[in-house]
């Protein structure tokens, strides 16, 4: 009995080692009012670069209208097109589109509907269609230095140009996000202001279910603590990510790290993409904003456990040795902490208890940050258990040949012939 006591005791204060070294070492990450863009005033550029959006969009009826009107409504003072790259959508993705850019007829945007070229070997769907989009906006142009970086798509492109010159910037953003008018203007004006070759912002997430409230908040914060928000930033840290729903890359870092088809085959496109900017020398930056959000809901658990299991066992390289790591870390810092205060055993309250306020009160800013009763922070375990679940379900289904499902796709490379998929 005193030999497992002692053993508890040793557990209790290491949650609490690690709870103090997320909280006080790790980025300030869960201070996401650092990070929050839409309370950040700054200076417009003397003058404005030309931009084009790129939107892959794949069985996006639902939502392709509101974006597409979105987009068109921008008021960017600079010229700016848009270009919708239709993903083989098996729905009235296409048809709804150009309603919508037909709709839009009075703004001075341009918009442009592409079918996507057929999917290439060794390509996701996602950067196939956004390559697509970009070799349609830079080699139907005039002569581009370093253009050749961009890979051509594998189909004839129409040839014709959605501007004189080639965008300076371009803006890649999912076909469920709508923004704020504003919203491509401050990004410019940042990337002007700060010298940056990508400029990334976190949309807001549904949460209006409970599986929502309960699960969406908890993916956020989790992402920054992967990806604190002052480590992309920094030149010297190593961390690079961005998130892909609003991505405004400038062209030159673009074919700095050889186009889209230098990351043509990660299902994580967007720290990918950030990953190979910053490492080729380029200055990133990710802030979060509510003026722009995603329209996907998730009406319960099932939908959201899905969306965490496509990317879970990438994320960790597909890496028996990463999975059973990052199990372990769940289970130690977020489901310990819960259990040992529950314990019998007086001895360990202490610590326990307070790695878990810990834990309850640097998830509170993004709580406040998505509107919800702070009453949803003690329940950040909870979450966490899910999300454990999520990341072990992700590799049984890589381990069984359906890794990375997407869109009726499967994204992720294949097994390991030691480990035949199941029929």
């Amino acid at each position: 009995m005193l030999f497992a006591s002692l053993h508890m005791e040793i557990l209790a204060f290491v949650t609490l080692i690690v709870w103090l070294v997320l909280v006080f070492a790790w980025g300030n990450f869960w201070r996401i009012w650092q990070s929050d863009a839409d309370h950040q005033s700054i200076p417009a550029p003397q003058a404005w670069p030309r931009v084009c959006a790129i939107v892959p969009a794949r069985n996006e009826a639902a939502s392709i209208a509101g974006v597409v009107a979105a987009l068109a409504q921008q008021d960017y003072p600079g010229d700016f097109s848009v270009i919708v790259v239709d993903d083989h959508s098996e729905d009235a993705t296409a048809e709804l589109a150009r309603k919508a850019a037909q709709n839009a007829g009075g703004s001075a945007t341009k918009v442009q509907i592409l079918m996507a070229p057929d999917l290439a070997p060794g390509w996701t769907g996602k950067l196939s269609a956004l390559n697509a989009g970009v070799a349609t906006t830079l080699f139907g142009s005039t002569a581009t230095p370093g253009c050749a970086a961009v890979a051509r798509p594998p189909t004839n492109l129409s040839s014709a140009s959605t501007a004189t010159a080639p965008p300076d910037f371009l803006w890649f953003t999912d076909a469920d996000v709508v923004h704020a008018p504003d919203t491509l203007r401050r990004l410019v004006s940042r990337a002007q202001q700060d010298n940056l070759d990508l400029t990334s912002l976190m949309v807001l997430l549904e949460s209006r279910t409970f599986a929502e409230r309960l699960l969406i908040p908890a993916f956020l914060y989790f992402f920054l603590m992967l990806y604190p928000p002052n480590w992309i930033a920094n030149p010297r840290a190593k961390t690079a990510g961005a998130a892909g729903g609003c991505v405004l890359l400038r062209r030159k870092a673009l074919e700095r790290i050889g186009g889209l088809a230098a990351i043509r085959h990660e299902v994580i496109d967007d720290c990918a993409l950030a990953r190979a900017v910053k490492h080729s020398g380029g200055k990133i930056w990710m802030g979060l904003t509510r003026a722009s959000r995603s329209l996907r809901s998730y009406s319960g658990f099932a939908e959201i456990r899905d969306m965490i299991a496509r990317t879970a066992f990438t994320q960790l390289h597909y890496s028996a040795l990463q999975l059973f790591g990052t199990l372990a870390g769940l289970t130690i810092t977020f489901l310990l902490p819960v259990a040992l205060t529950l314990a019998p055993n007086a001895s360990i309250w202490f610590p326990a208890l307070l790695a878990w306020c810990l834990m309850t009160a640097s998830f509170l800013p993004t709580i406040t940050f998505y509107r919800l009763s702070p009453l949803w922070s003690p329940f950040l375990p909870l979450a966490a258990l899910f999300y454990t679940y999520a990341t072990l379900l992700s590799a049984i289904r890589y381990w069984r040949g359906h890794g990375a499902q997407w869109k009726g796709r499967s994204q992720a490379p294949p097994i390991s012939p030691a480990i035949p998929p199941s029929p």
